[in-house]
């Protein structure tokens, strides 16, 4: 894969999955723009900033952007994991609006110049509990579930414009966004062992993944949510 002459956006690229598709494409010579809360000291030089929230005012970016933007990733999320009848409206409307309208405010923000490129990608990253019964994942699941069916929408919509939007769906994977879920060995070797793999999702595995969704090797598909998830979603073995 090379990004050489590529404008591609990341939306909270400050750290875990996001941070990696930074370096990486970084690596492949793209020309990176970034919308989060904040910055980072570990990105590579070069990077352009647009501090922002996405629950927030986003009118900036449509002036911050390129005038073409050859493909956009929203990594931006949240694990609000709790027993169903601990949660409330708020919890609910909160992880919608973080996930689902985050994400479509920051595609019409951007739409304009992603349709000045004549061929762009959109990625959006969902979660393996909206295909599979876990449990205390209702909210989170219910929004992510939602990112899928707008994914698909969308893409439908924009496919005569030959834009691509596909959707990453993630287990659980080694970010600070898990800390909590990974605070000790005991739970690391335990979430190691429900995925039939063995192990815990790298945020490299999924950087990986949506780079591969970005690049012109994936050229001939969209609408498609992809699991990467050390097999939990469709493998029982034991």
């Amino acid at each position: 894969m090379n990004f050489k002459e590529k404008n591609i956006l990341v939306v909270g690229g400050s750290s875990g999955i996001g941070l990696t598709l930074v370096k990486l494409l970084h690596e492949q010579n793209a020309n990176i723009y970034v919308v989060s809360r904040s910055a980072s000291e570990e990105w590579p030089e070069g990077v352009q900033f647009l501090k922002a929230d996405v629950t927030g005012n986003l009118d900036a970016v449509e002036m911050f952007l390129p005038q073409k933007l050859h493909g956009l990733v929203y990594s931006v999320g949240s694990i609000n994991l709790k027993p169903f009848t601990r949660l409330t409206a708020e919890d609910f409307l909160n992880d919608f609006q973080l996930n689902v309208l985050g994400a479509a405010c920051m595609i019409q923000q951007s739409i304009k110049s992603i349709k000045n490129a004549a061929g762009s990608s959109i990625v959006l990253i969902s979660t393996v509990a909206a295909r599979i019964g876990l449990p205390y994942h209702a909210s989170i699941a219910a929004a992510k579930g939602a990112v899928e069916g707008m994914a698909l929408s969308l893409a439908a919509e924009l496919a005569t414009q030959q834009i691509r939007v596909n959707v990453v769906a993630p287990s659980l994977t080694d970010t600070p966004l898990a800390q909590s879920l990974l605070s000790t060995p005991e739970k690391r070797e335990a979430s190691a062992k429900r995925h039939p793999l063995g192990k815990i999702g790298q945020p490299e595995d999924i950087s990986q993944l949506i780079a591969f969704l970005l690049s012109e090797e994936s050229s001939w598909m969209t609408g498609q949510v992809i699991g990467i998830d050390g097999g939990l979603g469709k493998l029982k073995t034991s």
